[in-house]
């Protein structure tokens, strides 16, 4: 027990200041398999890269289909079309709403949160501009539509988040929807609300719009596809892996072919988006990889036993327990699949288990674990919130506050509030 304490907050600690866990994650393991007792050599070439490689294995074209559609969503210019589209709905006088909205139709529709950033930065900017709102609210606002209720709640949402636990609970995209559409509305609306709160806050103080030091990025340049057309292939991924079920390798080729037909004069940039989106794509497959592989060493030394029992001993509902250990390590991680991946590696078959014992629905605990992932994630080291602070140009004294309510702080509540009504029998 003690020796997975100190891996983790070596994970921790090294993730925090800024040290890849690709790295990171085998020295973490090797404390693990020091102070577990295993061969310190053996544990890494066949324990951790054993869960390393059947991850990479399982996952990685989900991973490298998806960016590459994110990225011709980006180079052909129909993210940009989408979230120019909404942002015209919504209008300067609802410039929060129109922002968070954009984000939250591409990421919904299988957009990489890192791409929908690039996309969205530029209009948001405009807008809170003519809105004379201050900047510090875009992290927040991109965050709200980005890093929450459409990457975890929404049922059949494609992105990664929600895919990982259907193979530890036999389940699909679309796991229970009822519940995932009540934290999709505590997390959005709550999040909006604090927002708005927040811009009058600031607006009395006299914290208002102020142009940045560099304003490049800003230019909204080139025609762009019509809006119905850039729906589509977001359309198409959702409906072809949740209304005809296919799998989400398939729905993610039908996506790009259709992004490539609707775009085919422009047939010169696909290479370079297909490669930049492929390349792209490794890096965030090794991440998660890394992290699950600490999760298989985690499992093998014997105070896991000794944690398991911990973690189940926990009294209340079993999901209490899950939620504990999906936000602790996605918070000791900084990554949301990263932290589900070593949970559910470690956990998954247990908490599948106490499902069929309990009467507990499979579906609860995968909803669940989706949704704990995309709690404590977004500290201060997340590699997303990194993102998007260099991109918007602020800072974490600038903007976490409003980040952490919106993207840590709500969704922590909203999977509390599930509990207790899943405990209550209502859910």
């Amino acid at each position: 027990m003690f020796g997975i304490l100190l891996g983790l907050i070596v994970l921790m600690v090294l993730a925090y200041i800024g040290w890849s866990i690709i790295w990171v994650a085998p020295i973490a393991a090797g404390v693990v398999a020091i102070t577990g007792g295993l061969d310190l050599l053996d544990a890494y070439k066949d324990t951790y890269m054993g869960g390393f490689v059947d991850f990479a294995k399982s996952w990685f074209p989900v991973f490298m289909l998806g960016a590459i559609f994110g990225k011709l969503m980006e180079d052909t210019g129909m993210a940009k079309s989408v979230a120019v589209a909404l942002t015209k709905v919504m209008g300067t006088k609802r410039a929060i709403l129109g922002v968070l909205l954009s984000c939250a139709v591409l990421t919904y529709g299988g957009v990489s949160l890192f791409v929908v950033v690039f996309a969205v930065y530029p209009l948001a900017l405009s807008l809170f501009r003519e809105a004379n709102i201050s900047r510090r609210l875009i992290p927040a606002t991109v965050a709200l539509g980005s890093f929450t209720f459409t990457m975890t709640a929404l049922p059949g949402t494609p992105q990664i988040q929600n895919l990982i636990p259907m193979d530890y609970f036999k389940t699909d995209a679309m796991a229970a929807p009822v519940m995932g559409i009540i934290a999709a509305i505590i997390m959005g609306v709550g999040g909006y609300f604090y927002l708005i709160f927040r811009e009058k806050q600031l607006a009395n103080n006299g914290n208002v719009f102020t142009e940045p030091k560099d304003n490049k990025i800003a230019e909204i340049e080139g025609k762009t596809p019509h809006f119905i057309l850039s729906l589509l292939p977001l359309l198409a991924v959702l409906i072809t892996l949740n209304v005809f079920d296919w799998d989400v390798i398939t729905a993610l080729i039908a996506g790009i072919i259709l992004i490539m037909l609707l775009n085919i004069t422009k047939f010169k940039a696909f290479i370079k988006a297909i490669n930049g989106g492929a390349s792209g794509s490794v890096t965030a497959i090794i991440n998660t990889s890394a992290a699950v592989g600490f999760g298989t060493v985690v499992k093998a030394v014997p105070g896991f036993e000794r944690l398991t029992e911990l973690l189940m001993g926990i009294k209340g509902n079993p999901l209490i327990s899950e939620a504990v250990a999906v936000n602790i390590l996605a918070g000791a991680t900084g990554s949301a699949s990263g932290g589900m991946g070593i949970a559910l590696e470690a956990l998954g078959s247990k908490y599948y288990e106490i499902a069929n014992q309990t009467g507990i629905s499979p579906e609860a605990f995968h909803r669940i674990a989706s949704l704990s992932s995309g709690g404590l994630d977004a500290l201060p080291h997340n590699g997303a919130v990194l993102t998007l602070f260099a991109i918007t140009g602020m800072t974490h004294k600038d903007s976490y506050r409003d980040i952490f309510v919106v993207a840590v702080l709500i969704p922590v509540i909203s999977v509390a509030f599930l509990i207790l009504l899943s405990s209550l029998g209502l859910v």
